[in-house]
Order: structure tokens, then C-alpha cells, then sequence
């Protein structure tokens, strides 16, 4: 004899149905699908280079994996079109990744980023700089013409701290989990722990870069196109 359910069971029922249903729709939520290569945001985030594609990578210094990915970048950076903008952003997820963005954003207010952003990628990943060991970075500076009084300076600046605190801002509302990570116009976001292999995670960029510009041509819709399966792989921060 088939016994009938109990309330309570039904009441068990309909919970683990809701614990289900929430399950999925927060998977949705936190990034893209196991067969796209890039996660879609949702709102889309704000862009700082109004009438061009905005191309960002979050990268921290210690990350041997954004270092190896700088031979490869910084080549594919220079052929962008000329309506496409490039900007890195030190990602932040603690307190050691946030110094690590102080020095990126001191050395951009002196006017040396462009000159000691792969200089000192070396330092740390050849010659074993610690980036956030005072005493040692200052003799690295030095040793580079930086002037170590004005570094010092601008390191606890006003226009150094808002850059920072930006940066973690970014980090949040990008959904960054990972790094190097790329983000084209504050929409899609593309990551090294889906797409490991360097040259395929620039490819995905590229189709995303294109995606974005056909969405903002006159007389289109803003729909995003169709997603397409990504390359296999795994990274982490």
C-alpha cells in the first residue's frame, strides 16, 4: 500500500524546489555559461572614452600568469584601431593587491608608468623586487630615476587615492575573479580561467571589440550578438 505524503513533506518539497530554482538564477548571475567565453554584465558598467570602445585589463604585479601575458598584449595593443581605447587597471582583492595598485597609479601620476610598467614586472618576477617592501622599492626607484622623495609624495596623494579606491570599485562592479582579465565596453568580460591560452583570449577580445562595435553603429539595437564556445582552460588570482 502506497503510504500518502505527510504536510511536512510537501512543505520539504517546495523548499528544496526554491532552493533549486534560486540556485540556477544566481548561477546566471555570477558569470557567463560554461559554452560562451566571456561573462555579459547586466547592467553594462560606465565607459571613460565616449564615442570608442573601451578595452580594459584588470592585471595585478605579483600575477605570473599577467606577466607572461605581456609579450603577447603589449604587440596586440599597439595594432588596436584607432577607435579602440586601452587602459589597465590593477585589480584589488586585499591589502597586498591594493599596494600593488598604489604603486601602479603613483607611478602613472610621475609620468613613469609607461616607461617602468614592464621594468619593474621584471624586478619583481626575475630579481624578486617585493612590492611591498618600502625600503626596497625605494632603492629600486631610485636605481630607475624616479625621484623617491615626489614618488613618496604622490603615493599618498588625493588623485593617487581616488585611482585606487576606483580601481577596487571596478574590480566589484567588473566581477573580476581572476586575473589577467580583459573587459570590452563595460560589458564583456573575458577571463583567463576560461581561456588560458593567451593568443585565444586576445581572439575572444577581438570578437568582443567587434560585437561592441556593431552594437553601438548607427541604427542598431544595443542587443548583444550570439555567444560562441570557448577555449578550454583554468587560471586563478
Amino acid at each position: 500500500m502506497k503510504r500518502e505524503g505527510s504536510p511536512m513533506s510537501y512543505l520539504l518539497r517546495a523548499i528544496m524546489v526554491l532552493l533549486a530554482v534560486t540556485f540556477f538564477q544566481v548561477a546566471q548571475a555570477q558569470g557567463p555559461a560554461r559554452n560562451t567565453p566571456y561573462a555579459l554584465l547586466d547592467p553594462p558598467q560606465p565607459t571613460e572614452a565616449p564615442g570608442k570602445v573601451e578595452v580594459i585589463e584588470f592585471f595585478w604585479y605579483g600575477c605570473l600568469h599577467c606577466y607572461s601575458f605581456e609579450p603577447v598584449l603589449n604587440p596586440w595593443v599597439k595594432k588596436l584601431p584607432k577607435d579602440v581605447v586601452f587602459k589597465r587597471v590593477p585589480a584589488i582583492f586585499n591589502e597586498q593587491w591594493g599596494v600593488a595598485a598604489r604603486v601602479y597609479y603613483t607611478l602613472e601620476a610621475l609620468g613613469q608608468e609607461g616607461r617602468l610598467h614592464t621594468v619593474l614586472f621584471d624586478a619583481i618576477h626575475k630579481e624578486n623586487l617585493r612590492i611591498t617592501d618600502e625600503s626596497a622599492m625605494a632603492s629600486w626607484l631610485g636605481k630607475n630615476g624616479v625621484d623617491v622623495e615626489k614618488y613618496k609624495a604622490a603615493y599618498r596623494s588625493f588623485g593617487v587615492e581616488t585611482r585606487v579606491r576606483r580601481a577596487q570599485q571596478m574590480t566589484n562592479a567588473y566581477r573580476i575573479d581572476g586575473v589577467p582579465s580583459m573587459a570590452v565596453q563595460g560589458r564583456y568580460v573575458l577571463s583567463a580561467a576560461v581561456i588560458t591560452d593567451r593568443q585565444e583570449l586576445l581572439n575572444a577580445t577581438d570578437q568582443a571589440i567587434r560585437m561592441a562595435m556593431k552594437q553601438s553603429a548607427p541604427g542598431s539595437t544595443g542587443a548583444p550578438a550570439a555567444k560562441t564556445a570557448p577555449a578550454k582552460g583554468a587560471a586563478g588570482k
